[in-house]
């Protein structure tokens, strides 16, 4: 089981990116996918949610509006994309997957925001 994210980067505020993460080694369309991130010296909070086949999202309020997660079950990717980003976007985001059979976290990806 393998989860790969990619798309992280150091952006200054206002810019936008998209991570990307890459599932292998399970039913990606069976699990339900999020996205967390972890900022220095905080917990990991949870960011989004996607249902397995897409019918359903949810976020954090600090992000309404500004990120979007989404999900392409023919690629086993799922993908978060952020926009107007601010420097307290700035941490490590992970994808998750969450399933009836196992939980599987990705090893993350950098996103330093920054003027």
């Amino acid at each position: 089981v393998q989860l790969v994210e990619s798309g992280g980067g150091s952006v200054k505020p206002g810019e936008s990116l998209r991570l990307s993460c890459t599932a292998s080694g399970f039913t990606f369309s069976s699990y339900e996918m999020r996205w967390f991130r972890q900022a220095p010296g905080k917990e990991r909070d949870l960011v989004a949610t996607i249902s397995s086949f897409a019918d359903n999202t949810n976020y954090v309020d600090s992000v309404k509006g500004r990120f979007t997660i989404s999900r392409d079950n023919s690629k086993n990717t799922v993908y978060l994309q952020m926009n107007s980003l601010k420097p307290e976007d700035t941490a490590v985001y992970y994808c998750y997957a969450l399933g009836v059979k196992g939980r599987y976290w990705g090893q993350g990806t950098q996103v330093t925001v920054s003027s």
